[in-house]
């Protein structure tokens, strides 16, 4: 059994990590979140000790550490721009890292990682849950097993409408999350380069507040892409069904089924750590390489290989014409 601390407990996702350390059949020791709306823990760890100030939280951990109880595994559901401190403190800490996505903001704060790592002896582990999801694992062996000189034509669609709170917190702050191509879609950008290999070009087309859409030339495919966080940009299907996300990956015209089975990735992802087999920092550099360029590119004119829900859904913000 091992002995973890959770940095985030009252995020959107650390519900799966409470459930995922409890699946593995370990223990959450001590958490902390400056927000105290952390009730879900009483369904996985009661006992566990909480704290909503660092210094409080920090002393507490050196303190089990100096005294022959260390914390094993530090697991980090914070906002984004805290993940590289956080993960460095959980290093200093003597304990191996694993952190929700984006590992972090920019690429270059994966090198001085690296160089922690190095110094500490300890492991940084990223979520990447879409690698360990049945449909996309069937589908990389599928291109893996294709004529090598094969390129593919890819539509990647993700909307995931937000109310009027998600551009007052600090998911609409680029400079905490990254912009909406990094918050919602950095896991789908290292699906794609994981299954279809490097970057050969990439394009940024749309960039707006919560909106976000371009053009990806991979080793083994071309890729439209659209991200959004809009309810206007959902198919009117999706919204006369009642619903308010919509998923597609379209690969030559064929739907990649791939909506099922996200609740039980990050039990998957703990299973896949703890046997030694996680995702590391190399694993992660790629896709933060290609959100760190969407987020500074300048925009590309909207030629013919932008997505079509660029044109279906944007034209009333005459982005089509800039």
């Amino acid at each position: 059994m091992k002995t973890f601390a959770l940095i985030g407990a009252a995020g959107f996702i650390a519900p799966r990590h409470l459930k995922a350390i409890k699946e593995t059949g370990n223990r959450l020791v001590t958490a902390f979140d400056k927000f105290d709306s952390v009730g879900v823990m009483d369904s996985f760890f009661p006992e566990a000790d909480f704290f909503t100030e660092f210094e409080r939280f920090d002393r507490h951990v050196d303190k089990k550490r100096r005294e022959g109880d260390p914390i094993q595994y530090v697991s980090i559901c914070s906002p984004n721009y805290l993940h590289d401190a956080h993960i460095r403190f959980g290093l200093r800490s003597g304990a191996d890292v694993i952190c929700e996505k984006p590992l972090v903001l920019n690429p270059w704060n994966i090198d001085g990682l690296a160089e922690m790592e190095k110094e500490t002896g300890k492991r940084v582990h990223n979520i990447l849950q879409l690698r360990l999801h049945p449909s996309i694992v069937a589908l990389k062996n599928r291109i893996a097993n294709s004529p090598a000189d094969k390129v593919y034509d890819v539509d990647l669609a993700y909307i995931t409408s937000r109310g009027k709170w998600y551009n007052i917190s600090w998911k609409g702050d680029t400079t905490k999350s990254g912009g909406v191509a990094t918050n919602i879609g950095v896991h789908f950008f290292d699906m794609l380069t994981w299954i279809f290999g490097k970057v050969k070009k990439n394009v940024v087309h749309v960039r707006e507040e919560n909106t976000a859409a371009g053009f990806l030339e991979l080793e083994r495919a071309n890729v439209r892409w659209f991200l959004s966080t809009e309810y206007e940009s959902l198919p009117e299907a999706v919204k006369l069904a009642g619903k308010r996300t919509y998923r597609s990956l379209q690969m030559e015209g064929e739907e990649i089924e791939f909506s099922d089975g996200f609740t039980d990735l990050h039990t998957r992802s703990y299973e896949h750590i703890l046997s030694g087999s996680g995702f590391g920092l190399l694993e992660a550099y790629p896709s933060i390489e290609i959100v760190h360029y969407i987020r500074n590119a300048k925009l590309s004119a909207k030629t013919s290989d932008y997505h079509p829900l660029v044109k279906s859904t944007l034209s009333h913000l005459d982005l089509l014409n800039e």
